[in-house]
């Protein structure tokens, strides 16, 4: 089939490179723009319970959780003073007048509530309720927080609260990838002329990454037509992009050159190139997008984004490889060392570094495979103790003003004002049952971490009213319903702040109730994502344990590769803890340790990094069944394999770290955990699994790699992937006898 297509590619190269111009150029002019139709948000499972409670609130009572909030500060006396008061009574009702703002209240439209003012009364809280969307509030604080933020003779106030947090990551986010844009594509271009040594031949990997992003933002634009797609998916387009058009063109390439420099002339180097590694290709691209299929299983629209992304990347990165990259070959022939500016002489087959690294390791198979394993599980043991959250502010910088105003009402304030739990109560007549609305909010300010509870009757604390209802309090009263704000005196984002979520819950109430706000929103997101994750697990083995079995015709093969990518990953996650929950090298990496790992970006990673390091698998495995079919010999197939993709994977593996670890430059912390942990999950993968665990296992199991059962075989036989090289009679007739080898 491949054979095919590269004869086809090679009559019609010109109108192909013509065609993919055209169609470059259309999705540049119409994806090009696709930053300002992609969402902030998507953090939220829209069927759990924190969310039906927003919701609620929004459609029945018109507020939300203050999702703005103004800290102001009396330049002169105390907030309290008469002429104080009347100015920031003033900001109250300018703020209140705003299109599109929902309810406000203050420390002075409360009546000078105590919990809204600094423990020294020298400042003072505006909270501000921005109903609506992620993107319809990303949008309005956009507008107001530059007008808000103000400093006159009496006032200074600075915006904060959570949408001026997330609309100041998203800014700082764009900001980032523009940086890393700008450190990963010369840095790739040069490392790219080192492993070529030629102009031409390394201009092609980056012409290959150029499809596949601006196909990408064509398809994430028309999605944005039909399904919420986030922001963040931009970082994964370019990393993918760069990351598998440089794998996939090094391959093909250096395939190519081979072929050449054997005696084929070019149109028949590149009939064959696409008959070895077209194959290969193909498998690669196919268990990288299983892999990040299994993100469409999660409810959350953030993580379904990086599967739209992704596959669309791997995708168009494949097919650009296989149709367009040939094309340019038998376009440019010969041409392909143009512009050399070192030649590189191929060692004799049998000669190469890596193929002293692979019989080095199989002479020893045992003591190697013992401390490479040992070495894995020690970095993987801090994973047994990761404790999960969510993002706020202190994924920001330091200087980002709204981390700063979030930080004084930690340290200032009596409550965390602005990260209540919202409790709703529908159906519910807030007339006929006033006492049993009280006896309520009396029981729930009596739960450990609960500071306030503000609701219909008045405010309450340790169970008993600390202020009398008054004109503030309609806001909690509908037709049908009633709700109260429960102030926490706990950090929200903990597993004190799930602790109380719990609590809250579980406390006996006299109507049904919804619970919402930040704590209940982690307490549920962890409920989604790890409820789905053995699912999304599963169907990473099971389709991937199918896609190398066709490959391979073994079901040895499948099971080691699943079973060493776990154990790769394992690792890369056990440092992450170490370094982003613990805090080590915190203050080297430029970031605040809050003692816990983001929840979503294990589970990305998980999916990124087992498709990436299956890519480096069907590289290598693919070269050495093609020896294997040819000699018969299982320790030398696998010595030759390594030797002839061992400098490939290496350099891939490198040139893909570059483009993630620009992203890990970023100095938001979940993206700067990304980018530094998929760094080191692409560099362990290559080096430690490829390099030593791959051939020693290999050489341990001998001939009984290539096994399966006689019904497996057959349906091999049948549908399996073949080569046209591969004689179908080798495999069936190999021993199977563990450890042995011709």
């Amino acid at each position: 089939m491949l054979g095919r297509l590269a004869r086809f590619t090679i009559r019609r190269r010109r109108p192909i490179l013509v065609a993919s111009l055209v169609l470059v150029l259309a999705a540049g002019a119409f994806g090009g723009g696709v930053a300002k139709y992609l969402s902030s948000g998507g953090f939220n499972d829209p069927s759990s319970e924190s969310s039906r409670a927003e919701s609620r609130l929004q459609a029945v009572f018109h507020t939300a959780e203050p999702n703005m909030i103004l800290l102001v500060k009396a330049r002169i006396g105390s907030v309290a003073d008469p002429v104080i008061a009347a100015e920031g009574l003033a900001l109250t009702r300018e703020l209140a007048s705003e299109p599109q703002m929902g309810t406000v209240v203050s420390y002075w439209s409360l009546g000078q509530a105590p919990p809204l003012a600094s423990r020294d009364h020298a400042e003072a809280l505006v909270l501000g309720v921005i109903p609506g969307s992620d993107d319809h509030v990303h949008d309005v604080v956009t507008r107001l927080s530059p007008r808000y933020t103000r400093t006159n003779a009496l006032l200074q106030v600075r915006v904060g609260g959570r949408a001026e947090v997330f609309r100041q990551v998203n800014e700082q986010i764009r900001s980032d990838l523009a940086k890393a844009e700008s450190i990963a594509i010369p840095i790739t271009l040069f490392l790219l002329i080192l492993v070529f040594g030629s102009v031409i031949a390394a201009s092609l990997p980056l012409a290959i990454g150029g499809v596949a992003i601006v196909g990408t933002l064509l398809i994430l634009r028309i999605l944005t037509t039909f399904t919420q797609v986030s922001i963040f998916s931009l970082n994964l387009t370019t990393a993918m992009g760069l990351g598998l058009a440089i794998d996939y063109s090094l391959f093909i390439v250096s395939r190519y050159r081979e072929e050449l420099r054997g005696g084929l002339d070019a149109e028949s180097a590149i009939v064959r190139t696409l008959e070895t590694a077209g194959r290969t290709v193909l498998f690669s691209a196919l268990t990288v997008a299983i892999s990040l299929s299994a993100l469409l299983l999660f409810p959350l629209a953030f993580l379904r984004s990086f599967a739209y992304a992704g596959i669309s990347v791997v995708a168009l990165a494949a097919v650009a490889s296989l149709m367009f990259l040939p094309a340019l070959l038998a376009v440019i022939k010969h041409r392909v060392d143009r512009f050399v500016l070192w030649r590189r002489t191929p060692k004799p087959v049998g000669e190469g570094i890596w193929h002293r690294i692979a019989t080095a390791v199989m002479r020893r198979p045992i003591t190697i495979g013992t401390v490479v394993v040992a070495l894995l599980l020690l970095l993987g043991a801090p994973f047994l103790g990761v404790k999960f959250g969510l993002p706020d502010d202190r994924v920001e910088p330091r200087s980002a003003t709204s981390r700063q105003v979030q930080e004084a009402i930690r340290a200032d304030f009596t409550s965390e004002e602005g990260t209540s739990l919202q409790v709703v109560a529908d159906g519910v007549d807030p007339v006929a049952q006033r006492a049993e609305v009280g006896a309520y909010a009396a029981r729930l300010s009596r739960i450990p971490g609960v500071a306030r509870v503000d609701g219909l009757t008045g405010s309450y604390a340790r169970g008993r009213v600390v202020f009398p209802p008054g004109p503030a309090a309609r806001r909690f009263e509908a037709r049908s319903g009633t709700w109260f704000d429960v102030l926490p005196n706990v950090e929200p984002i903990s597993q004190s702040g799930e602790r109380l979520v719990h609590d809250v819950r579980t406390t006996s109430s006299p109507f049904p109730v919804l619970v919402g706000g930040p704590s209940a929103d982690l307490v549920d997101s962890k409920s989604a994502i790890f409820g789905m994750t053995p699912f999304a697990a599963g169907m990473i083995a099971l389709v991937t344990f199918v896609v190398l079995f066709l490959m391979t015709g073994s079901v040895v093969i499948p099971v080691k590769a699943l079973v060493l990518n776990v154990l790769s990953l394992s690792a890369t996650f056990g440092a992450m803890v170490w370094i982003f929950q613990q805090g080590h090298v915190s203050g080297a990496l430029g970031f605040t340790p809050t003692g816990f790992i983001d929840t979503t970006t294990p589970i990305l990673m998980f999916c990124i990094a087992f498709g990436l390091s299956m890519d480096y698998e069907v590289f290598l495995l693919s070269r050495i069944k093609e020896e294997y079919v040819a000699t018969g010999d299982n320790t030398r197939s696998v010595a030759l394999g390594l030797e002839r993709t061992g400098r490939l994977v290496t350099a891939a593996a490198a040139l893909i770290a570059v483009v993630f670890i620009a992203i890990g430059t970023s100095k938001i912390t979940f993206i700067k955990l990304f980018g530094v942990g998929m760094t080191l999950a692409i560099l362990a993968d290559a080096t430690l699994i490829r390099a030593t665990l791959v051939p020693a296992f290999m050489r341990l199991m001998g001939r009984a790699n290539w096994w399966a059962p006689g019904p497996l075989r057959r349906v091999y036989e049948r549908y399996g992937l073949h080569e046209g090289a591969d004689r179908h009679d080798v495999l069936p007739k190999a021993r199977v006898t563990a450890g042995s080898s011709p």
